[in-house]
């Protein structure tokens, strides 16, 4: 092994588990200072007062640090003030922080009684050109009223804008401050998550504007990412990958190698590490498995490709959590792939459906307990409620699913019997022929309704859909059986589905998507569900 791959392995095995990343998330150096006062034994109670004693005395020069950084105008002292905000504030317990963000939202918000004054004197401004018949006086009279409208409106404008805007700003330009906001605001959706505080909402919705902006296409470059880059890059993506995790260092170097790129938007403020990055496969054909992807070797020669594959889309930081830099990423890829191999003609993707299974499962579960209410004659089942009965199942499905779960799984119906089978231990329904075949005409009949019918506000119900449809894709098909791993299985029951970009029709994709839910999608995949109630559009 070279020192790039040595180097690589270790970082690896050096990162902490998820569950110890939050925990240190939480409190970075909290965990030293205890692990020094305490040396293993339980502490006095001197030792816990004294603890706590820092713990506010930290609080409170954090805070302190954080007003200075809002209301200093003196630029020469600046950056060392929010250096030690930054700090301050790594050194903070989760608790801390929380009481620290809300602080933040409440103290330093909109001063809504000046808004309050200025609206009843724009209230009270007399609209321009009443009141006068000389057209002389008229013409000053507008003029000095427009006068006092400008002065107002400008003065609103500025009353609007909360007092943390001059944080935000400030940190902005502060070397490692935008990675820094990134993580601030990761610490208001995890305290979001929790408690639903208004003053914290409109704190992340202005952060998250400004972000959108300081983030921009413009402003961000775009990456080839190849072995040859530094092993410190490389480790990131292997940490990182969300998808498909990478098991070693062969499978990494595949998929930077021949008939695979992986392509990363990164920020100059946060060198050597990607805001969010894409893999790609240079495949004959648009892949109807995972395993054609990841393990099938060797990879055709380039020069044959015609199917430019997505993969897997990886974001690295949850700060930046609901910003579409996927969106942008996506489209800037497929110029280049266009422009470096014109014989590519397909764009397409591979991808999971991570909210099918517990959407199905709760579905037959409901739908379940409702059939079996109905089947008792003297049922005092509640049938006022939200769910409503509905045939999950077609009866030759029903009949099939019946017959081969004999020996496998009872039930009191047939979708309790499914029900059963698909959440048995270690998917023990995978390992036998019989079941598959039964189970699979339901699954992918559900699973096309539950892709391209089943809607939230209007829009796709499970979020990988949702992405791709908002940037143009169109629902091309379903594959069975295309991701047999723990987690493929659990999300989707194994299924993966194909998302197409067709050159030409992306804009116009988005944007029937975005004004009416519509989806489009190809005939062969229709046909997998019942005529919609409302008409979709298809495509062959």
């Amino acid at each position: 092994m070279n020192k790039k791959g040595l180097a690589i392995l270790m970082r690896t095995r050096m990162r902490p588990t998820n569950n110890d990343s939050a925990h240190l998330a939480r409190s970075p150096l909290a965990n030293m200072v205890n692990q020094t006062v305490n040396g293993g034994q339980s502490s006095s109670g001197t030792q816990k007062l004294n603890a706590l004693s820092n713990t506010k005395r930290d609080f409170e020069v954090v805070s302190e640090s954080m007003h200075s950084a809002i209301s200093m105008s003196k630029t020469e002292v600046l950056d060392s003030v929010l250096s030690d905000f930054s700090e301050g504030y790594f050194s903070l317990s989760y608790e801390n922080r929380r009481k620290l963000l809300v602080q933040l939202a409440k103290e330093y918000d909109v001063n809504r009684t000046q808004v309050c004054d200025l609206i009843k004197q724009y209230l009270g401004l007399e609209p321009p050109g009443t009141g006068s018949d000389s057209a002389h006086s008229v013409g000053v009279e507008v003029e000095a009223s427009l006068s006092a409208f400008y002065r107002i409106e400008r003065n609103l404008r500025h009353a609007l804008k909360p007092m943390y805007e001059v944080l935000f700003e400030r940190l902005n330009t502060h070397p490692g401050g935008l990675k820094f906001l990134s993580i601030l605001r990761a610490d208001i959706l995890s305290i979001l998550a929790e408690d639903n505080l208004a003053s914290l909402r409109a704190l992340d919705s202005y952060l998250k504007e400004k972000l959108s902006t300081w983030l921009s296409p413009a402003a961000l470059e775009l990456h080839q990412i190849t072995w040859d880059d530094p092993a410190s890059l490389l480790e990131k993506i292997v940490a990182y990958e969300a998808v498909h995790p990478i098991s070693n260092l062969i499978d990494l170097k595949r998929r930077l190698g021949v008939g695979r790129r992986c392509f990363g938007y990164f920020h100059p403020a946060i060198p050597g590490e990607p805001l969010i990055f894409i893999e790609v496969a240079l495949m004959k054909d648009m892949a109807q498995s995972v395993q054609e992807v990841l393990w099938d070797d060797p990879p055709i020669p380039e020069c044959e490709a015609t199917c430019a594959l997505f993969y897997s889309i990886s974001s690295t930081q949850p700060g930046l959590s609901g910003i579409n830099l996927g969106k942008f990423l996506i489209k800037r890829v497929i110029t280049l792939v266009r422009k470096d191999m014109p014989h590519i003609s397909t764009f397409a993707t591979l991808s999971p459906i991570p909210g099918y299974m517990q959407w199905l499962l709760s579905k037959l579960a409901s739908q379940s307990k409702l059939a079996e209410g109905e089947d008792m004659p003297n049922s005092s089942a509640d049938r006022s409620g939200s769910t409503f009965s509905e045939n999950i199942l077609e009866p030759e499905e029903e009949r099939a699913l019946m017959d081969a779960s004999v020996e496998f799984t009872t039930g009191k119906n047939s979708m309790e019997v499914m029900l059963n089978l698909l959440t048995s231990a270690n998917h023990e329904w995978t390992k036998s022929d019989k079941l598959l075949s039964v189970l699979k005409p339901p699954l992918m009949r559900l699973c096309a309704r539950y892709l391209l019918q089943e809607k939230k506000r209007g829009k796709a119900l499970d979020s990988v859909a949702n992405f791709h449809l908002q940037n143009g894709a169109m629902v091309e098909r379903i594959n069975w059986m295309a991701d047999r791993s723990e987690k493929g299985l659990h999300q989707s029951g194994g299924i993966m589905v194909n998302y197409v970009y067709r050159l030409g029709k992306i804009e116009d994709y988005s944007q029937s998507y975005f004004s009416t839910g519509h989806i489009h999608t190809s005939s062969e995949l229709s046909r997998y569900i019942e005529p919609l109630k409302e008409p979709q559009n298809t495509t062959e």
